[in-house]
């Protein structure tokens, strides 16, 4: 198969590169055999590239497609979500007040309250990124129990478990702080740092979540195992037993990630939230070793890959888009700044990093 020299002004969607295009990076921006997308255009245009390689046969797709209504269909869904979430925090904040007055715990109904939300995010993963954007400091342990029954449903899935074990998994991430229902609201709603001895009684309601669901016939050993160690850490720094590898299950590392991730992003009584992509780099690198480093990269491929194009605001305040992304550190794409048109790679530059997502 041979090749042409084409000037991207000229260039077809559905054209195939004929060699690696590469820009002072140590992997091509564009692999040789990729078929050229709108995406690959812009990427061409933000590193300023006027020809490239294009071989002789397969020039045009035949699957090209317009989507005109795009923005419209996703800010439509989006508030459909929106209401969809709102009534299950809402649900869950009712279950939570008759725990709260000694009533047993209804899995069924918790159930019921979950799949349709995970059912929702399984086809439109990008909801993810928004969880945090939803929560709010009151009824926190409502919107955080939500969010974390939805990323654990979503990383059991990213990991390769069937539906039932998806669906278990999310029931589980949702019912993990359940026991919070049992810790005294003055601890549980405190404004200022906790006491060791405050702490100590936090810490217990793995516990009080453990002893609320352990006779249900409804959820799996596994999945009441994990809702018992959804906070031990794998190099033993955890509670409430101080667990280490091997004696912490794969759904409790499941149930962990969502819930540290979601925590981390989210603004609370005593901190601000972070920014997403910080928080995956933190969970992968300055937490490493207690965390299963497969979810961790299952929860990195659902929310820290951007497509390419994406605009983001980064953490010096200046606004740029997505050009390229690093196999390895996707959280640290090369950026090319509106402004000024310069390019910055945050895989070497790690003084700053994207803040979000600019709609």
């Amino acid at each position: 198969m041979g090749y042409i020299l084409e000037n991207l002004e000229e260039l077809k969607l559905g054209s195939v590169i004929a060699e690696d295009i590469l820009v002072n990076t140590k992997t091509p921006i564009i692999r040789k055999g990729t078929k050229v997308t709108r995406e690959h255009i812009q990427v061409l245009k933000a590193f300023n590239i006027l020809k490239v390689s294009i071989a002789f046969e397969n020039t045009k797709t035949n699957n090209e497609k317009t989507d005109l209504s795009k923005k419209e269909v996703i800010q439509g869904t989006e508030t459909n979500f929106i209401n969809l979430y709102i009534d299950a925090v809402n649900n869950y904040q009712k279950e939570f007040s008759s725990w709260e007055a000694g009533m047993n715990v209804d899995v069924a109904k918790l159930r019921m309250i979950i799949m349709p939300l995970v059912e929702r995010v399984s086809k439109e993963k990008q909801v993810i990124l928004k969880l945090n954007g939803y929560s709010a400091i009151e009824k926190y342990v409502s919107h955080h129990s939500i969010a974390v029954g939805i990323i654990s449903g979503m990383l059991a899935q990213k990991l390769g478990y069937p539906i039932g074990q998806v669906i278990q998994s999310a029931t589980a991430g949702l019912m993990a702080d359940s026991g919070m229902a049992k810790v005294n609201t003055k601890i549980r709603n405190k404004k200022s740092l906790l006491t060791e001895d405050e702490y100590s009684e936090i810490k217990k309601h793995t516990i009080h979540s453990f002893q609320m669901i352990k006779d249900s016939s409804l959820l799996k050993p596994e999945m009441k195992l994990a809702i018992f160690q959804h906070h031990e850490r794998l190099d033993g720094s955890g509670y409430p037993k101080g667990e280490k590898m091997g004696k912490i299950s794969i759904f409790s590392q499941i149930i962990a990630v969502a819930d540290v991730f979601h925590a981390m992003t989210s603004e609370r009584i005593y901190r601000a939230k972070g920014s997403i992509f910080k928080v995956l780099e933190m969970i992968k690198e300055e937490e490493f070793g207690k965390y299963n480093i497969e979810v961790v990269n299952a929860l990195i491929s659902l929310v820290g890959v951007l497509p390419i194009s994406t605009r983001v605001l980064l953490s010096n305040g200046e606004v740029g888009e997505v050009v390229f992304l690093h196999r390895d550190s996707p959280m640290r794409p090369m950026i090319r700044i509106l402004e000024s048109n310069q390019i910055i790679d945050l895989s070497a530059n790690r003084s700053f990093n994207i803040e979000r997502i600019v709609q």
